[in-house]
């Protein structure tokens, strides 16, 4: 009797940690996920960022350096 309730609880592990495995993108699905919405960065959240790096760095597109403007690291 116990190895039936180990060989059952097994199984449905087992069933439950497979049960994703097939899940994945359709191509008709792609076009809702490549909206600016979908974007982990929120739209608000990355025009703060820009305006505080624009500050920063007196000039744009100075996200991806490090340091700031005043020529401290």
């Amino acid at each position: 009797m116990k190895k039936l309730i180990k060989n059952s609880l097994l199984t449905i592990l087992i069933l439950s940690a497979t049960g994703c495995v097939s899940i994945g993108v359709e191509p008709w699905q792609r076009d809702l996920l490549a909206k600016d919405e979908m974007s982990l960065s929120g739209g608000l959240d990355a025009a703060v960022d820009d305006h505080i790096y624009f500050s920063k760095e007196a000039s744009s597109g100075g996200r991806s350096f490090g340091g700031g403007g005043c020529g401290c690291n």
